[in-house]
């Protein structure tokens, strides 16, 4: 067969079942024996970001390796933002690209680009494969680096005439991966040690990252948490992994986190932290961040540990092994007596009553976008997988949908990537076919690649899109009211003044149901109307307030410590006395109907 044929018969017998992707010169060879797969579905998208995306929502919801194909040069350079994407998130993704004929490499052919050049800082792995024999070894041990250790993206890049030139096929090959070895069982002494800290600890914490649901270890989170009674924080990208409702969950934490969540982290003297990373935006200025804390720091990936944070017990593993083996550690070790964490939990407690999570509706009388998400997630309900563009309504739908389940919550924690949420939503429902997808996305976001809507309308994916249309460069304009004096310097997009693009128009020409609301009570009308349409994608125009703001909020550059509940309100952690007035944090934290 050509070494197309073997590609197509590769991905076959590794299980690919949907490659997103669009075709083009090098990469051609490859899209006629894809025709004949009957166990490959493609779907063509209409921008290469958009695959990369959709691949990245594909592996997130269901924790398989996401594909995505395209052709040399910018084809597949339009891949480098999703791969960076679902690099920064540990997300499992392969990535095929056609490159020009092995003679004209180097000489600067049309549509050539070194793109394992480009895409090494931003790839766990990438490979140029020069002979068509090597093909079934490269996509296995393509998706064997995905998708074991840390996850990660993986580029092949095959040459056009290795894709032409015939071949031999077998199956399955050998995978030559020396050096390659994750630890996934950890160190027995290491998790005594640890087992030690968490019952001698009288201020412990649970700090829950997106490895855990990496891991599929959220059934083992919960027996830990539960055997303890320690609290728990769940990262933005770890949200699901622990149930909202349950009475240990004190929210998220970090820069747009609860006050609960980041006050417990910074008065913390254990954090036990689970496939977390310590991330910039979690702990904030990092020489302030919990100060008087004792780290246990368990992640598969042995270059995080002690990366920010010094680690007092390091325990490399696998999260799902490390915490099976706590629950054990923990169970010994509490048989001759435990910490007494009632008045830690008093402590917390009383922050949670004094500081929910709350919005106020804008004075101009326009829509509140916290409602318009509040809504969504009551009506949609757990079940629902949701996915999120960047900036304010990505903090909002963090906050105010109730996340019980894991990977029901897919975003762009790492890199940011505006653009993110149509394709990762058709990408997500894709894989979860019968499950109710819905996509919550800014103004400024969508028009990024709203143009997945086509592949959605003609591949039959409904996906649900809430556009939360506030006019602006959301967040940018709240850094711009918050820090540059209120001058809002290109950040008016014209969704609200010219009613460019009008987005229900731009649905319907999408092939898609297009709604408006612009007022309270149309709110719950509209999403019921999307809830019940399933033979298309619904897109849905909340045309909201512009000023609502994202809060609580840790200011770039500043410790925890400054957190700010809602204007001018700061809870200050150095003292057990809560310096700010309750009643007035109270009366501005609460809803206003």
């Amino acid at each position: 067969m050509t070494g197309a044929q073997s590609l197509v018969r590769s991905l076959e017998e590794v299980g690919c079942e949907v490659v997103f992707g669009i075709p083009g010169g090098t990469i051609l060879p490859a899209y006629d024996p894809l025709l004949d797969s009957t166990k490959v579905r493609h779907v063509l998208v209409r921008h290469e970001q958009g695959a990369g995306h959709a691949a990245t929502g594909y592996a997130q919801a269901t924790g398989k390796v996401g594909v995505c194909m395209a052709t040399s040069g910018p084809g597949a350079t339009n891949l480098v933002t999703p791969l960076a994407d679902a690099h920064m998130d540990s997300i499992p993704v392969v990535a095929i690209t056609g490159q020009q004929s092995r003679p004209l490499i180097g000489t600067d052919a049309f549509q050539e680009a070194d793109i394992t050049g480009i895409t090494m800082p931003v790839t766990k792995h990438n490979m140029l494969v020069t002979d068509p024999a090597e093909i079934p070894q490269a996509i296995m041990e393509a998706f064997h680096l995905a998708s074991t250790g840390r996850p990660g993206p993986v580029l092949v890049d095959i040459p056009k005439d290795v894709l032409q030139e015939k071949t031999t096929f077998s199956w399955p090959p050998e995978m030559k991966l020396p050096g390659y070895r994750p630890t996934t069982r950890p160190h027995g002494k290491q998790i005594r040690e640890a087992a030690k800290l968490m019952c001698s600890a009288k201020q412990p914490v649970l700090y829950v990252g997106g490895g855990v649901l990496k891991a599929e270890a959220t059934a083992e989170l919960l027996e830990l948490a539960e055997l303890t009674g320690i609290p728990v924080v769940t990262t933005l990208m770890a949200r699901g992994a622990f149930p909202d409702s349950h009475r240990q969950h004190v929210g998220m934490p970090g820069m747009h986190g609860t006050v609960t969540a980041v006050a417990a982290m910074q008065k913390a003297d254990l954090l036990v932290a689970l496939g977390a990373r310590f991330d910039d935006r979690v702990t904030g200025q990092l020489s302030t961040f919990a100060p008087n804390a004792a780290v246990v720091h368990a992640d598969i990936d042995p270059a995080e540990i002690s990366k920010n944070r010094r680690a007092d017990v390091p325990i490399v593993g696998d999260c799902k092994e490390v915490i099976t083996e706590l629950v054990d550690a923990v169970r010994t070790e509490r048989a001759s007596g435990s910490a007494d964490l009632a008045p830690w939990w008093e402590q917390l407690d009383e922050l949670r009553t004094t500081y929910p999570l709350g919005y106020d509706w804008p004075a101009d009388g326009s829509l509140s976008p916290q409602y318009v998400i509040e809504r969504i997630g009551e009506i949609a309900g757990p079940d629902a997988v949701y996915t999120a563009g960047v900036g304010q309504h990505q903090m909002w739908a963090a906050q105010f949908i109730r996340y019980e389940k894991p990977r029901s919550w897919l975003n762009s924690g790492g890199l940011g990537t505006m653009g993110f949420a149509v394709p990762a939503a058709m990408g997500a429902k894709m894989a979860l076919p019968d499950a109710v997808v819905w996509c919550i996305d800014g103004d400024g976001c969508f028009q990024m690649t709203n143009q997945e809507l086509a592949t959605c309308a003609i591949e039959n994916i409904p996906i649900k899109v809430a556009i939360i249309n506030n006019g602006n460069l959301g967040m940018v304009r709240q850094w711009q009211n918050l820090f540059y004096s209120e001058r809002y310097s290109n950040t008016d997009l014209g969704t609200h003044k010219h009613r460019i693009p009008d987005f229900k128009l731009l649905a319907e020409a999408m092939g898609c149901v297009g709604l408006r609301a612009e007022s309270k009570d149309e709110v719950d009308k509209v999403i019921h109307q999307a809830m019940e349409i399933n033979d298309r994608p619904v897109v849905i125009d909340f045309v909201v307030g512009a000023d609502a703001q994202v809060w609580p909020m840790v200011a770039a550059g500043t410790g925890n410590d400054q957190i700010m509940a809602a204007r001018d309100i700061r809870p200050l952690f150095d003292a057990d006395e809560l310096v700010a007035d309750d009643a007035t944090a109270s009366t501005q934290m609460t809803r206003q109907a």
